[in-house]
């Protein structure tokens, strides 16, 4: 209790601090000035976080692999930044995914290096602001960004949704309460720039088992508007019904109003699947959405309803990656974000499977950056390439574009292991075609109890299947079908490992339905499928 009491006063103050700094005047100059010195700013950052301090994790590997601060930035000058990362990378510069997050060392040959995710936090900059990120196999890392950062942030998202003409819209989102600070950030910042969210909808449970978080909730909304900052009070959505956004979308268009729509993925399909089963017409939506992956599938339904899509790609701990603009009307590319990160990629194998990916490695630029990071995985996989519009983005110097980006997390079952990609494409297509409903209405969540993993597949009721046992004998046949997967249905169906429950798929964070999802061992579930912090 303690804690959380002490949680709730750094939000307020890091409200406060928000609120009185006011937005960047000329977001496109200011990003344009960092797009023109990433490579100083990153020789900057070395300069003054890594080499100036012998225990830094990265001072340790840079020693180890022969670079002092004077070849680091030789190597920069003389092949680029981006060139000299990969470089750096061949050399045994970068953390993978459990090095970053401390549950491994860092081990080089000849070097053993015991972190934490503290140890990669910037010393430059004073955390205000707090965040968790809620992946769908931890508890998530705790996130501080800098009130400058949380600014920057801002300036970058005013050039993405200034693309879509905010002014001239009614704003409406589904994003989460407390504990996720997402929401609220978003309302904060809609309404800094003077286009403020009309209509909020939230996933908040109910005032059993989350009044205090819808009390501190609203002393944090009224400390934002005594402060003069229109932040919208959450309407709160109840045993998951998405008809009232929709509804409220639709009223929006009969007025002659354009509506810009902002949320999870997850919640952009669930809405335009809503308004399709009650007819609710939201025709020329435009929809933005986030927070997980923008599958063909996911994308299909949202275009279904008469909306278009244009997705966008952050990781908590490092701030936006990438944003799509106008011109991207397809699939679920985006412009890489240059002017904060520096993405590269390389050829591997996925952890326990015979299965190449593109691994996405990640490197913080800005002195302002909440971590300061070089070639750390976070076990995201996507095609890297050169932009291939011809937007306003690309002439400021977005040249880089990534697409697909999905986890190559694994779902793993009684010593068995299948690739999270080829899984999703079963819970997203195969299943809803056979048995009906939506990408959303199906995930499988494995949990590892006393006696061994159980691989439990939600099916949400409203799908319209009606037999257990025809879903479970689908699934398996399906699970043949994949790399490995004969061995795997076999093993599951002969100890039935694989358990169906028709039952709300469980909505990470309050924010993403992950269409895999591992609660870890001895786990419990809420009763209302929330769980995790965002």
């Amino acid at each position: 209790m303690l804690a959380e009491a002490r949680y709730f006063a750094r939000m307020m103050g890091g409200c406060l601090s928000f609120v009185q700094t006011p937005p960047v005047a000329d977001p496109r100059t200011l990003i344009a000035g960092n797009l023109a010195r990433r490579e100083e700013n990153f020789l900057d950052v070395m300069r003054r976080v890594v080499f100036a301090n012998p225990a830094n994790p990265y001072f340790k590997l840079f020693e180890w692999a022969g670079y002092g601060l004077a070849d680091v930035s030789a190597a920069v000058r003389r092949d680029g930044l981006d060139a000299a990362l990969a470089g750096f990378h061949q050399s045994g510069v970068y953390l993978s995914h459990d090095e970053f997050k401390g549950k491994k060392p860092i081990e080089r040959t000849g070097l053993v290096i015991e972190t934490q995710p503290r140890d990669f936090v910037n010393p430059l900059v004073r955390g205000a602001l707090e965040t968790t990120s809620s992946g769908s196999r931890s508890r998530g890392t705790v996130t501080r960004p800098s009130v400058e950062f949380q600014v920057y942030r801002e300036a970058q998202d005013s050039l993405f949704v200034g693309q879509f003409e905010p002014s001239k819209k009614a704003i409406g989102a589904v994003l989460p309460i407390l504990p996720s600070t997402v929401g609220f950030n978003r309302m904060m910042t809609f309404a800094r720039r003077g286009t403020p969210v009309e209509k909020w909808f939230a996933l908040g449970g109910s005032w059993k088992d989350s009044g205090h978080y819808r009390l501190v909730m609203n002393m944090l909304i009224a400390e934002a508007r005594m402060l003069g900052v229109a932040v919208p009070s959450p309407t709160y959505n109840h045993n998951h019904d998405f008809a009232p956004a929709a509804r409220w979308i639709s009223d929006r268009l009969s007025e002659g109003r354009s509506v810009l729509w902002m949320g999870p993925v997850s919640m952009g399909v669930l809405v335009a699947s809503a308004a399709m089963e009650n007819s609710i017409p939201i025709e020329g939506t435009t929809f933005l959405c986030g927070a997980e992956p923008l599958t063909a599938a996911r994308r299909q339904v949202m275009e279904a309803a008469g909306g278009s899509v244009y997705p966008r790609y952050g990781i908590s701990e490092l701030g936006w990656i990438g944003c799509s603009c106008s011109q991207m009307t397809g699939g679920s590319t985006v412009h890489v974000m240059r002017d904060s990160v520096a993405v590269i990629s390389h050829r591997r194998l996925a952890p326990m499977s015979d299965m190449e990916v593109d691994s996405l490695l990640f490197t913080t630029l800005l002195p302002i950056s909440t971590y300061v990071v070089i070639n750390v995985e976070m076990e995201d996989c996507g095609t890297l390439r050169d932009a291939t519009c011809n937007c306003e983005f690309k002439q400021m110097g977005f040249t880089q574009e990534l697409s697909d980006v999905y986890s190559f997390g694994k779902l793993t079952g009684q010593g068995i292991t299948l690739m999270g990609g080829d899984l999703i494409s079963v819970l997203e297509t195969s299943l809803p075609a056979r048995f009906g409903g939506t990408p959303v209405d199906y995930q499988l969540v494995e949990l590892e109890g006393d006696t061994g993993a159980i691989v439990e597949l939600r099916v949400n009721p409203r799908a319209g299947a009606k037999s257990e046992a025809d879903v479970r004998d689908f699934f398996l046949f399906e699970v043949r079908r994949l790399w490995g997967g004969s061995l795997t249905a076999r093993q599951w169906g002969q100890t039935g490992a694989v358990r169906v429950v028709f039952a709300e798929p469980i909505i990470s964070g309050g924010r993403k339905i992950n269409p895999l999802l591992l609660l870890g061992r001895n786990s419990s579930r809420p009763a209302n499928g929330v769980t995790g912090s965002q």
